[in-house]
């Protein structure tokens, strides 16, 4: 079996993700994800790597893993090369599954467990990667590092019923309460967020403490601890600012404390740990294993969470989860990114021994996630099953394929 063709697919209503579908002589095609930077990706993707997979076996995912890492100068950050190479590693493990006629899982060796408890990322439907359909939009849909939440909470949304970032602003008690009829028992926020741009992340008022705080509250008050409560910082703070964050966190016995500060000092993240009474959880925003190995021999975390589509793929995504066991670390895989980013995400989760919980955004899961991919994840009181299908278990969907701001990019034989 020989790869024939890589292709980039990209949409208008989507900027910021883009896909990667690699095909093979005997008809099979993989796909990847990756998102941020697309033009760039999209350029390493065909004048990089492309030249280098079309003609060569797809299951030596090994080798290509290695090669095509070179050809982006062996870089350890979360850039374009990295985040082209993770897509690419997904479609291979695709092509694997499919070849083998088995889920990714079973072809990595194997379940560990049949489901993955999930934790609810408190997203609306244009948050992050989606195009703001209106310009107060703008100002909600993207994390706080590129436009912080500042205009007024918007009551409801044309896509659906799970506008969850204005609800956690506004009334957290009744969103908690959603999700526990849902099964969920476990949800993330970053109410913080909306006054960074008060110092740039270097300072706090008192006032703004208080008021970034009283989701968490109204959340206890209204159902106590039959929910657990994640606080996600986005690497947005100094030090000593995150520390007292965290000393504001206490009396809520939080589920961890997400990226506190930027992921460029494993000594003052470890700083911060020692200082936290709640357990820290780093970090996305990092890529391949060396950077993670150094943050783990640091003590800076308690739960190693990476995004498989920015880490390097499921190839390095598999030898960190071994690694972060080495150190009797449980994983968190990261999903605020993209259809594909889940499904691998639930496949390492199901696979790896100490796989702790994975990220959904219910928000995407019943909005537009479905209309970019023909199968979606089984997601049921509140917890993720195996995927059954071979290989990844999804495709792009036909109509999305053929829509007209669809672009798609094709390097051949």
């Amino acid at each position: 079996m020989k790869i024939t063709s890589v292709q980039t697919v990209t949409n208008a209503d989507s900027p910021e993700l883009i896909w990667v579908q690699i095909t093979t002589d005997e008809g099979l095609t993989g796909l990847g994800e990756t998102c941020f930077g697309v033009s760039a990706v999209d350029e390493f993707v065909h004048t990089e790597a492309a030249s280098y997979l079309i003609g060569r076996d797809p299951l030596q995912i090994e080798a290509h893993w290695e090669a095509v890492r070179a050809r982006g100068r062996s870089f350890m950050a979360r850039n374009a090369e990295i985040r082209g190479l993770s897509a690419i590693d997904v479609a291979l493990w695709d092509i694997f599954g499919q070849a083998t006629d088995m889920p990714i899982h079973a072809a990595m060796g194997g379940r560990f467990r049949d489901s993955i408890r999930v934790y609810n990322t408190c997203a609306n439907y244009n948050y992050a990667v989606r195009r703001p359909r209106t310009r107060e939009d703008s100002t909600r849909a993207f994390g706080a590092r590129r436009a912080p939440y500042t205009g007024k909470p918007v009551k409801g949304d044309p896509d659906g019923p799970y506008n969850d970032l204005d609800a956690f602003l506004t009334r957290a008690d009744e969103l908690a309460e959603s999700l526990l009829s849902e099964g969920i028992t476990a949800m993330k926020i970053w109410p913080f967020d909306q006054f960074y741009e008060e110092a740039g992340g270097n300072w706090l008022s008192n006032a703004s403490l208080r008021k970034a705080t009283e989701p968490f509250r109204k959340i206890r008050k209204a159902v106590g601890n039959k929910i657990e409560i994640a606080a996600e910082l986005h690497a947005l703070w100094n030090l000593p600012t995150a520390i007292r964050i965290a000393q504001s966190l206490e009396e809520f016995e939080v589920m961890w404390i997400e990226d506190p500060i930027p992921m460029n000092n494993m000594a003052a993240l470890a700083d911060f740990r020692r200082k936290a009474r709640q357990p820290v959880t780093a970090s996305e925003t990092v890529a391949m294993r060396e950077s993670f190995r150094e943050m783990f021999e640091a003590g800076a975390t308690d739960i190693c969470m990476f995004d498989i589509a920015w880490c390097g793929g499921l190839t390095e995504a598999r030898k960190i989860a071994a690694m972060a066991a080495a150190y009797k670390l449980p994983v968190a895989p990261h999903d605020c990114t993209g259809p594909v980013t889940l499904m691998a995400g639930i496949h390492l989760a199901v696979h790896a021994p100490n796989a702790r919980i994975q990220e959904i955004v219910r928000a995407f899961n019943t909005g537009w996630y479905p209309g970019i991919v023909d199968a979606m994840p089984v997601i049921e009181n509140g917890f993720a099953r195996a995927p059954v299908r071979a290989g990844l278990g999804m495709a792009l969907r036909k109509d999305f394929l053929r829509a007209k701001d669809t672009v798609i990019r094709s390097s051949k034989a």
